[in-house]
């Protein structure tokens, strides 16, 4: 039933933003599971009790600013995760625009001017130099206590996959011979709780989102010897792949208990590296020439296009050796160069005036 004086529904009054999120979640459709998951995990952590209770005839925009601020300031979150909390919130109100219980969404716009604020700055992610990406490979390879993490971590510098598109590599989907991987499938680690009749943290595999995901990746001759030592290493240590998931097994890059890696696990071992490796360093030389950042997994991603861009390789290549769909995407990556490939073309540039 309709209030006669505005056209909003007379119920808008007592429904919360909780009730009506039960409602999208029950019509929502046409996302991947993976997707959709996250979407609900989200509002699970970060909506429910904080602004879930409230009542959407009531919710201003001003209480929508106040809570990205308090997710930005007092939760710390990153403004990737903030983005997302923001995507479910909105499509959440829309529907509420659409259904007549308000008449505006007032999470419009709201993400957008935070974005321009202080608190949205973040650093921009770059790849390793050349001399980091040496040091940190060359480290790996000679430490024998870090050895073991060398393979991983190589074909990811030398393919520019995604972290789940590595840990999901089975040893079927890699042709050492025609130097060939075949990417078809993502390995994915989240939260199950908010799944009827699901309970826990564990892996899924998944299919990319677009065709564009799908593809094969041609192998550099030092990956082609990463999975190599990989297999000898395994061999060496009677390691087997002891995991099975959604059907899926024997996967490349596993731990010791055989069960595959996590990419939580991974980042955890490159800040246990750059930790020791820099320590290294400053025993050799109290002020060394190279010294490793702090990166992720996702880095080596970046570093891998980095040095695409600077061997000159076509766009295009580089859109396809990704998986990106949109080639936008690659675009803004590709414009993202070292600051020392920038000096190098400036200087080159300036030579060229100078004879002309």
């Amino acid at each position: 039933m309709r209030h006669p004086s505005d056209g909003i529904k007379a119920e808008a009054r007592y429904t919360t933003v909780n009730e009506l999120y039960e409602l999208w979640k029950d019509l929502k459709r046409g996302l991947k599971n993976n997707t959709f998951e996250n979407y609900k995990y989200m509002y699970e952590t970060f909506v429910r009790h904080q602004i879930g209770d409230k009542r959407i005839a009531l919710l201003k925009k001003s209480d929508v600013k106040r809570y990205y601020n308090y997710l930005a300031d007092e939760r710390c979150l990153k403004a990737a995760t903030i983005d997302n909390i923001h995507t479910v919130l909105h499509q959440i109100l829309d529907m509420a625009v659409d259904d007549d219980y308000i008449r505006n969404n007032p999470s419009n716009n709201v993400l957008k001017e935070l974005k321009k604020s202080h608190i949205f700055k973040t650093e921009k992610r770059r790849g390793l130099t050349r001399p980091e990406q040496d040091l940190f490979l060359s480290y790996m390879k000679e430490d024998p206590s870090v050895q073991n993490w060398y393979s991983v971590f190589a074909v990811m510098i030398g393919t520019g996959l995604r972290v789940g598109e590595v840990t999901a590599l089975r040893w079927c989907d890699i042709d050492i011979e025609e130097g060939i991987i075949n990417v078809s499938h993502t390995l994915v680690y989240y939260d199950h709780r908010t799944s009827e009749g699901k309970k826990g943290c564990y892996f899924n595999v998944h299919t990319p989102k677009t065709e564009a995901g799908n593809r094969q990746v041609p192998m550099l001759d030092f990956v082609k010897e990463a999975f190599l030592m990989e297999k000898e290493r395994q061999d060496l240590l009677d390691l087997h792949c002891e995991a099975t998931v959604d059907g899926y097994t024997d996967f490349i890059f596993i731990n010791r208990f055989g069960q595959p890696q996590h990419q939580s696990t991974l980042n955890k071992a490159i800040r246990r590296i750059i930790r020791n490796c820099n320590d290294e360093q400053f025993l050799k030389d109290d002020n060394p020439d190279v010294l490793l950042p702090h990166f992720s997994c996702h880095s080596l991603r970046h570093t891998f296009t980095t040095r695409m861009c600077e061997a000159g390789v076509n766009v295009k290549v580089i859109q396809d050796a990704l998986g990106h769909k949109d080639i936008s995407t690659t675009l803004n990556i590709y414009t993202d160069v070292t600051r020392e490939l920038r000096k190098s073309e400036f200087e080159g540039l300036d030579l060229y005036f100078k004879k002309a």
